[in-house]
């Protein structure tokens, strides 16, 4: 029994190193270090050159004059 259990043992060793190997493999083949980096896409939002954005102004001077005209 104990030779049965080893055997299942190494096994499922085997099978999940072998595993592990090919994964590393697949992901060291899709990476191509050789290739120029390419420039980044724009986020698909992104505003486009030239359009208007609204935004709020959160710098220290403008909330403590918010902060002032409040109290």
């Amino acid at each position: 029994m104990d030779a049965l259990f080893a055997f299942f043992y190494f096994a499922c060793f085997a099978a999940i190193a072998g595993g592990a190997f090919a994964l590393m493999r697949q992901n060291l083949r899709q990476t191509d270090w050789r290739a120029a980096p390419s420039a980044p896409r724009p986020h698909p939002e992104a505003p486009a050159p030239g359009d208007s954005v609204m935004y709020v102004d959160l710098s220290r001077e403008r909330l403590e004059s918010l902060y002032n005209q409040a109290g």
